[in-house]
């Protein structure tokens, strides 16, 4: 690991944040393929986006709606994985990509790749952190723990629901952002907000 890797993460995303708003697209890898995948993450970040969520697939994605459980289906069907998923990212850093790329996905896939492993992958990769949807802060330790002193963050979610004891707790112990989830139930188009 190289000592860029272990200190721009953070800065990274402090730079993103520096220009408000943002804009700060999703999307999966593997979808429609894998190399597809990777060429529009590359022109998102090459054509406005301030940071990308990068998706990394899951057989039972439980906060997402039919679109993106769709996508993450194609994906798995073709073969995508979390080890192809980290070196998609490298493959991006290795093209220029400088914006922060936070992986998003669900914590069963993380645990069956090792925790510790994933972490150390995941910044030899260049990923900037992680947003865990279905890992709680009062679940979150032993991937805080795995984490150690990397600048990588997990980034906590707060919903339209969340009582206001944990929501400044959640606040208090922020790293990279907080991520504001502004509808109940599943991702996905809506009539109306």
């Amino acid at each position: 690991m190289t000592l860029w890797q272990v200190g721009e993460p953070v800065n990274r995303i402090e730079n993103a944040f520096k220009n408000k708003p943002i804009f700060m697209p999703y999307f999966p890898l593997g979808y429609p393929d894998l190399d597809t995948s990777i060429d529009i993450i590359e022109v998102l970040a090459n054509n406005g986006a301030d940071l990308i969520e990068v998706g990394l697939s899951f057989s039972d994605p439980l906060a997402d709606g039919p679109v993106i459980q769709k996508a993450t289906q194609i994906a798995l069907e073709k073969g995508i994985t979390v080890k192809k998923s980290l070196q998609a990212v490298a493959e991006l850093r290795k093209r220029g990509i400088t914006i922060p790329l936070v992986l998003m996905g669900y914590y069963n896939p993380m645990l069956a790749y090792g925790l510790e492993k994933f972490i150390i992958d995941a910044c030899e990769a260049g990923a900037d952190g992680f947003i865990i949807p279905d890992l709680p802060m009062e679940e979150a330790d032993e991937f805080v723990g795995a984490i150690g002193h990397l600048p990588l963050p997990l980034i906590q979610m707060l919903t339209p629901t969340t009582p206001n004891e944990r929501m400044e707790t959640i606040a208090r112990n922020a790293k990279g952002f907080v991520y504001l989830v502004s509808e109940t139930g599943v991702t996905g188009a809506r009539s109306s907000i």
